[in-house]
């Protein structure tokens, strides 16, 4: 009923497209919620829908497409993982942070729930879970969680690594990466975990909305094929996870979007320009592992 009621506010003062929380916000008239700016928010909306969703490294990504097809040499993936692997550990750096860098309670604990589940705090839910293969829920909060050592995401990347004879020692650090992965790990502790927050919420926006455009399932079909071919059983739990996960947050980061825009004055212009360049980070670090699978491919 209460749906059903506030698709009818919406048709009645054109603001169609607006998340729920704000749809209920504006109907009870709460203080920073107005129809005239639910009005902007949406022509905003459709810029960012042209002028940043449409970034090529979120529509087409060469190299997660060539990656899906599962045509890897044991060389090609094991570099893929030695560079994932960089951006991995390199990550808990810019999600610090953004924890440190956060302007309210809320924010710091939002940033803190993704740094401590990435380190082995696991999810937890109210009532039974099913965690399946063993990596924990990817709904709840780490409030009550429990840490375990193998519950921290790098640890799933090393056990694949693991089966492909790469050793502690040869992933996750950063004197592995190329300079494209650097680069795309400098630019992400730079802006996404930068000081200025409208700049961090911006390339969170970014970021998320990357993670969620389908990157994960092209590595998933493209591992499992792999598999088939080689007759291996890599173990596939990180990007399974991490799939699952990201399937959940594309509603929540619209739902962020929309209450930044009408709680605080945001520059649209820069939220674009700073979006944009977080996905030219992104770019630059699928581009690094395309030009390197090629360089492989040649030296064979």
């Amino acid at each position: 009923m209460e749906n059903q009621l506030l698709t009818r506010f919406a048709q009645k003062h054109h603001i169609e497209g607006l998340t729920e929380p704000s749809l209920i916000a504006l109907s009870e008239g709460r203080g920073d919620y107005s129809l005239d700016k639910a009005k902007r928010f949406l022509a905003f909306q459709s810029r960012i829908n042209k002028e940043l969703l449409r970034h090529r490294i979120i529509t087409a990504n060469p190299y997660t497409t060539w990656f899906e097809q599962g045509n890897i040499d044991l060389m090609q993936i094991k570099a893929f993982i030695v560079q994932f692997s960089v951006f991995s550990n390199q990550f808990l750096i810019a999600q610090l942070n953004k924890m440190i860098h956060a302007n309210t309670l809320e924010s710091m604990r939002a940033s803190k729930e993704i740094l401590a589940n990435e380190l082995g705090v696991r999810f937890k839910l109210h009532g039974p879970t099913n965690d399946g293969d063993n990596l924990g829920s990817t709904e709840g909060s780490i409030e009550g969680g429990i840490f375990h050592f193998g519950a921290g995401h790098f640890e799933w990347l090393y056990y694949l690594a693991q089966k492909l004879d790469l050793s502690f020692a040869d992933i996750g650090q950063p004197k592995h990466g190329s300079p494209a992965t650097l680069f795309f790990c400098n630019e992400l502790i730079r802006l996404y975990g930068g000081s200025d927050y409208l700049v961090s919420q911006a390339a969170s926006y970014a970021v998320e909305n990357w993670a969620a455009a389908g990157f994960w399932g092209q590595l998933i079909r493209g591992l499992k094929r792999f598999n088939e071919k080689n007759s291996l059983d890599l173990p596939l739990g990180f990007f399974t996870w991490h799939n699952q996960l990201e399937s959940q947050h594309a509603a929540h980061t619209q739902e962020e979007l929309e209450e930044l825009y009408f709680t605080q004055k945001l520059d649209e212009n820069d939220f674009i320009h700073y979006g944009n360049e977080m996905l030219d980070g992104v770019a630059t670090f699928w581009d690094g592992l395309d030009e390197q699978r090629r360089d492989l491919t040649t030296v064979h």
